[in-house]
């Protein structure tokens, strides 16, 4: 139940950034309308130096920041023009050692385990009033590393970490056993307790929220952490780790290294003193996460990775907002979210009137500087990325979709894209099957008649499900009974079914949590899966 609250969280926090800071109904706020639509002018204007100072750039090992053992760094960048912003200690596979060691005798020998839980709650809320306190500078940072818009990192990201936070601070002393009555005279309960040494791998997306998303229910159930970065973006991390041992956590309970995936990455899946792994990233890296993890210690992984999202369109739907909710899902985070609805069916009734609408939202979609106020979407993260969503583009075009708008490169520096839309899609395109990451939006025609034959609904269920991604999916319906049918019919991959009726005001939200591959570290079955071990006695 925790994780559906959460979840309707995220989901009335994004929502928010659409129908207010976006566009309603295909109306154009006055904000979005003094910048335009997207043109090279935006990109080439003079960028905004943003106003924080980099000053945490080491490795975090049993409270204190230290260098590599190596002594390397590596450059981290600003994906607005390619150039470096900082250089950042490298971990390896020594560093992990140390690190974990560290979390091993703060477990064993250290008083958090062993602390009280409404003592562990209380830093975990100063950490949240702290992380409010510097709401600007991990913004800025986060915009600055990532590239996403800062009026969404300062206004709704950094926000939701503070909240969520809190909410897993409530958590520490609400954790507790059962009772059993056995056959016999015996006595017989059952504890809850911390697994021990948590490997934590966090993705570039979303690199602070992630970051609270694997924290919170670890130290809330009193668990010690070893986190690795991702190397494009380390610096919202460290500069919030610090702020955690102001607020009072004991040294070696968090640690924090950054470093590549394959060394520094590779060393903490296949550690043998570590207890828990959880990874988000690609699906292609899990996989090799959920190998190194089975060929150590047999370690218990978490996975949340890739998707290819259906986002269904029905013909009794309010076009004009479906077109503007299949837009936010997914050119949100400039496409870069696993969650993205990224397989957009429609109706044929509206198809064409909703093709030409979302066509039009995607020309008024504000790109540029992401620290100017109007900014919609920032650069893709990095060059790899960059050039793959382009190589993803070139194959929908080779194999017969329409190109309606977008496709080329936005700007002469710089990693940003166009946003992009292609009709005609069909389901062997690449750019229906595959995860593209980015501002890429597929919009395939289904045929149905809800109203005389509910039968027909086989069809785009059956292509909905026709994916090895999961994660979530979006139905818009004003049928009630359309969109019970598709909650329950919709694989159980899809973790988060998002079902808007229109006429109603209904939404319904759907999570499993069963799978190996899970959606989410949230909630208190989350705390159950994830941070804390049964033992019965």
């Amino acid at each position: 139940m925790a994780a559906i609250k959460m979840s309707s969280l995220l989901s009335r926090s994004f929502t928010s950034i659409s129908g207010s800071a976006l566009l309603s109904k295909g109306r154009v706020p006055v904000a979005v309308r003094a910048i335009g639509n997207y043109s090279t002018a935006t990109a080439t204007e003079e960028l905004i130096k943003p106003s924080v100072s980099i000053d945490h750039t080491k490795l975090l090992i049993d409270g204190k920041f230290v260098d590599s053992a190596s002594g390397k760094t590596f450059p981290t960048f600003d994906p607005r023009t390619g150039d470096v912003i900082a250089h950042v200690a490298e971990g390896d596979a020594e560093d992990i050692n140390r690190a974990v060691a560290a979390a091993r005798k703060a477990f064993d020998e250290g008083p958090w385990p062993k602390m009280t839980p409404y003592e562990r709650s209380k830093i975990l809320l100063r950490f949240a009033d702290l992380l409010e306190q510097h709401n600007d500078e991990l913004a800025k940072l986060e915009t600055w590393n990532n590239g996403k818009p800062y009026e969404q990192a300062a206004n709704i990201e950094v926000p939701m970490v503070v909240r969520l936070l809190r909410y897993y601070a409530g958590w520490a002393d609400k954790i507790h056993g059962l009772t059993v009555q056995p056959d016999g005279p015996y006595h017989l309960q059952t504890l809850h307790e911390p697994i021990g040494v948590c490997g934590q791998i966090i993705p570039w997306n979303f690199p602070l929220l992630m970051l609270a998303w694997k924290l919170g229910p670890a130290l809330a159930c009193g668990n010690t952490v070893v986190l690795k970065t991702a190397e494009q973006t380390p610096l919202t991390a460290i500069y919030a780790v610090k702020l955690l041992q102001e607020a009072g956590l004991p040294n070696g309970v968090v640690n924090v290294i950054s470093g590549y995936g394959p060394t520094a990455g590779g060393a903490l899946a296949k550690h043998m003193d570590v207890d828990k792994l959880a990874f988000t990233g690609s699906t292609e890296t899990g996989k090799f996460v959920l190998r190194d993890a089975a060929q150590s210690n047999l370690k218990p992984v978490t996975l949340e990775l890739g998707g290819k999202s259906p986002f269904i369109v029905f013909n009794d739907a309010d076009v004009d907002q479906a077109v503007e909710l299949a837009h936010f899902s997914l050119f949100f985070n400039q496409g870069q979210c696993c969650c993205a609805g990224s397989r957009t069916f429609v109706h044929e009734r509206v198809y064409d009137e909703f093709v030409e609408k979302a066509k039009a939202r995607a020309i008024r979609r504000t790109v540029g500087d992401p620290f100017k106020a109007g900014i919609e979407q920032g650069p893709q993260i990095d060059d790899e990325q960059y050039n793959k969503v382009l190589k993803y583009i070139k194959s929908g075009i080779e194999s017969g979709a329409k190109l309606e708008t977008g496709g080329e490169k936005f700007g002469s520096k710089g990693y940003f894209i166009q946003p992009t839309v292609f009709s005609g899609v069909k389901d062997d395109m690449l750019i229906a099957k595959e995860e593209i990451f980015g501002p890429v939006q597929s919009i395939l025609k289904f045929r149905i008649n809800i109203l005389t034959d509910r039968r027909d609904l086989d069809e785009v269920i059956r292509r909905a499900n026709k994916t090895n991604y999961g994660l979530a999916a979006g139905v818009f319906t004003n049928n009630i009974d359309t969109a019970n049918t598709l909650t329950r019919a919709l694989r159980r991959e899809h973790r988060q079914i998002k079902v808007k009726v229109v006429g109603r005001r209904v939404v319904v939200t759907r999570i499993s949590l069963v799978q190996e591959i899970i959606s989410s570290n949230i909630g208190d079955v989350i705390l159950g899966n994830e941070s804390i071990q049964s033992k019965t006695q």
